[in-house]
């Protein structure tokens, strides 16, 4: 009798601790697949280009669009699952035809 009355005095006082160890778990796992290593890398990485260039990675890429696509032309996008008008597909589109005649001269 004295065992049972041990044993679940011990599971109602530790049941607390599980649930700290469950939020504890996804942190515990992202660092052992490199996630936080990810996450920290990516944030020197726009610091370095924001010290060094005065905008972010985000302002460079608007930026960008804005050179390439200046009317805000848009274009059919196909995906698998719907179709869509986009800047970004436009913007595809237009490297890629300008990449296929690069390499048509190099032929």
């Amino acid at each position: 009798m004295r065992k049972i009355f041990v044993l679940l005095a011990t599971i109602f006082l530790l049941s607390g601790c599980a649930e700290s160890v469950a939020l504890l778990g996804p942190s515990i796992g992202g660092a052992s697949n490199g996630k936080m290593l990810q996450s920290s890398f990516n944030t020197a990485v726009s610091y370095g280009v924001k010290k060094q260039t005065g905008k972010g990675p985000l302002e460079h890429v608007r930026a960008y669009a804005e050179k390439v696509n200046p009317e805000k032309k848009k274009e059919q996008c196909h995906s698998f699952l719907e179709k869509t008008n986009s800047e970004i597909c436009y913007i595809v589109k237009k490297q890629l035809i300008l990449t296929k005649s690069k390499i048509k001269i190099l032929d």
